[in-house]
């Protein structure tokens, strides 16, 4: 009597093998997914000190700027090579300059692209083919008019002042 009622305690129903399943294939996810932003951080902690390393302030022309997918910028082909795969389709902002006699494109940082005038020469902080910082050499350099918000954007914006929230970038 007693084997059956014990058989009877680990017979569990099906639905709820399943959700444990689930659980812990959501919890091993989660697990990976921290460790693999773990390695990304440090990998690129160790990226920007490299690249603090070896700047180098150059005085140069600014010819043009554009946003463009990694394969139509006119970079040379190694480094298009060594772009990852999931990159060579995401647009980056490129900027054609003249350093000296040699036109060449450099990509410039995200958060100083818009800050980047156009013909005008400026002082500009490059490490290897990336424009890490902008300063006017002549005069000022202009910054970019903010962009008008969207009706949702400022419809979210009004709905959260009025609720005491903090807004969302």
């Amino acid at each position: 009597m007693k084997n059956l009622n014990s058989f009877a305690v680990l017979a569990i129903k099906p639905g709820i093998i399943v959700l444990i399943v689930v659980l812990v294939l959501i919890l091993a996810a989660i697990i990976a997914m921290y460790v693999l932003g773990k390695k990304a951080q440090k990998k690129q902690a160790e990226q920007q000190e490299l690249m603090e390393a070896n700047k180098q302030t150059v005085s140069m022309l600014i010819i043009d700027k554009k946003r463009m997918k990694i394969k139509e910028s006119g970079l040379p082909q190694s480094v298009i090579d060594q772009t990852p795969k999931l990159m060579r389709n995401q647009k980056l902002p490129i900027v054609k300059v003249k350093i000296g006699p040699q036109i060449m494109n450099l990509i410039s940082d995200e958060k100083i692209f818009d800050s980047i005038p156009l013909k005008k020469e400026v002082k500009a902080t490059v490490s290897g083919m990336y424009i890490m910082g902008v300063k006017g050499l002549h005069g000022k350099t202009e910054v970019a008019p903010p962009k008008k918000k969207g009706f949702f954007k400022r419809a979210m914006e009004a709905a959260q002042e009025k609720a005491g929230a903090k807004p969302v970038k």
